[in-house]
């Protein structure tokens, strides 16, 4: 295999997250244990596929000719002598009529426009590597298609007449949450390491700064003997200039890592325990290299913390449509092709054909990949339990005994809604009768009931009391992250509502913000009359409170 295979080989093992050998969770680990089946298929199957492929068709004819002008050439130089071609191919004058320079002047001709076997094979790979490289960023696709020389980039555009892009557009975007635990592990011999924040300098208010890493702190380690603990203290945050210059530009914490690797046992030396638990091989790496635990759970504790990356809606529609692109505007050279002639154009297809049969392979893998990884960011959100909230205006007398009875219902309303501040002159009864409750139940009909205080038989019974349930409701609760509760609303109120509020801000209440803590209908309902729990129906696609 040629250099253009191998730096293929190594951009392909990238895509496949074989840098990632060393994290045991989600993707990852299913990613690891199909690593040498994906390994084989790079190093083994994949060039004989494409060198099969080379000796076919078109394409062999090409390799051919190149094979017979070269034993053209060879016979020539026994034949004449080395005077009869000069250093450029050119058979001298002299030698033109003869048999065999005749017999290598048709040999050059028609392997004028071929390329050798070499040059193919090189130009398969080369063409393999521009591909999946200009959109393989960080570990993520993003949607910047080189059109020409000229132009840096192209957007898909359908006359709009203003259309707003930005290179992540059809992407979801994934930050890792900087939750900054204290991580601890257990070694065979039974001691305890933790690994503890010191210090975190974190962008503050969504700014984005300079790059952050997890630099351990060797002098500060701490060994307990009595509890037989050992404590690596770190600390998050830029790299100075002198660690700039000393880590360099690229992969900076796995160069932190190997140094700390080296540094930690060196401050531990004597303590034959501590390195025990520290030194001990936990597994081998994908090129069977031994991993020791200290090397597996730093990795495991940095890279949680500090990868985003962003996953595709659609990366296999998006990359074939790119492909087709990158085909018809880097491989097919018009130029070229006419110069060589209808004889070699159907080399120049083969060849088209060649590469868009590979990059469909990789793109099908790499599309499983991520749709994977889809599947479990848009996980399905099951319904456990369904409660209703009804005004008790709706609900049929007959179910006011059973209402009066249920002590947790009144003991929500008496937090909520302070029932038992309602003054005088608007009720007259005792809240500790029953009938006293039917009767405070009838003078206050805009009172929410929630059936989570009642059995399921009597929500049955009181749900089929509704002749059309969704007339008579006026809104609806979802307690859910935007993302999912906007899809889950969208198909049944796209034409019935004309607005939805998302996440009110709140506020300490020291400000004029309208909305505060409290879920407070905003001002100009003339629904709502007291501050519930839940916004009104007018307000919000919550449950009515009148």
């Amino acid at each position: 295999m040629n250099d253009a295979g191998e730096r293929f080989q190594a951009l392909l093992r990238q895509l496949f997250q074989f840098d990632l050998a060393d994290l045991d969770f989600g993707i990852y680990r299913i990613m690891n244990h199909k690593r040498q089946v994906i390994e084989r298929w790079i190093t083994e199957d994949l060039p004989k596929a494409i060198e099969r492929e080379l000796q076919q068709g078109a394409l062999a004819e090409m390799r051919q000719s190149q094979q017979a002008l070269e034993e053209a050439r060879k016979k020539v130089l026994e034949t004449l002598g080395p005077e009869a071609i000069d250093a450029e191919g050119n058979l001298a004058e002299p030698f033109r009529n003869t048999n065999v320079g005749q017999a290598y002047q048709e040999a050059r001709e028609r392997a004028a426009h071929a390329r050798p076997a070499d040059a193919l094979e090189a130009a398969v790979y080369n063409h393999l590597y521009t591909f999946f490289s200009r959109y393989y960023q960080d570990g993520d696709f993003i949607s910047k298609r080189r059109y020409s020389r000229k132009e840096r980039y192209a957007i898909p555009y359908n006359g709009e007449e203003v259309y707003l892009y930005w290179a992540n557009h059809d992407q979801y975007y994934i930050k890792t949450a900087e939750h900054f635990a204290d991580y601890t592990w257990k070694a065979p011999n039974g001691v305890t390491v933790h690994f503890k924040l010191q210090s975190a300098d974190v962008e503050q208010n969504n700014v984005k700064g300079e790059k952050r890493f997890f630099l351990p702190l060797p002098d500060d380690i701490v060994w307990d003997g009595e509890t037989r603990t050992l404590t690596v203290t770190f600390q998050y945050r830029p790299l100075t200039k002198q660690e700039e210059t000393a880590y360099g530009n690229s992969k900076q914490q796995e160069k932190i890592i190997e140094e700390v690797l080296e540094e930690i046992p060196k401050r531990l030396k004597g303590n034959a325990e501590a390195l025990a638990a520290l030194n001990t091989e936990r597994r081998k790496d994908a090129k069977g290299n031994p991993v020791s635990y200290l090397e597996h759970h730093l990795r495991q504790y940095t890279a949680r913390n500090t990868r985003d990356f962003f996953i595709h809606k659609d990366l296999r529609g998006f990359l074939s449509r790119e492909l087709d692109f990158y085909i018809k505007n880097e491989v097919l050279n018009l130029d070229e092709l006419e110069a060589a002639g209808e004889d070699l154009a159907e080399g120049w297809f083969q060849l088209m054909r060649l590469i868009k049969r590979v990059g469909g392979h990789i793109i099908d893998f790499l599309a499983q990949i991520e749709d994977f990884q889809k599947t479990l960011w848009e996980k399905k959100k099951f319904v456990t339990e369904t409660f209703w909230c009804i005004a008790v205006g709706h609900i049929p007398e007959d179910f006011y005994p059973e209402i009066a009875e249920n002590e947790a219902q009144w003991q929500e309303w008496r937090e909520l809604f302070r029932i038992q501040e309602v003054p005088k002159d608007m009720f007259s009864g005792d809240l500790d009768t029953q009938e006293g409750r039917i009767a405070f139940l009838k003078a206050h009909p805009a009172l929410v009931l929630d059936t989570r205080h009642f059995s399921q038989d009597f929500t049955d019974r009181l749900l089929a009391c509704f002749e059309n349930l969704d007339e008579m409701t006026d809104g609806l609760l979802v307690h859910s992250e935007n993302w999912q509760a906007l899809n889950l609303l969208q198909e049944k109120y796209r034409e019935r509502v004309k607005c939805i509020y998302i996440d009110p801000p709140y506020n300490t209440g020291d400000s004029e913000i309208l909305y505060k803590n409290e879920y407070l209908c905003p001002p100009g309902c003339h629904s709502c009359k007291t501050e519930l729990l839940s916004l009104c129906g007018c307000c919000l696609m919550i449950p009515f409170c009148s």
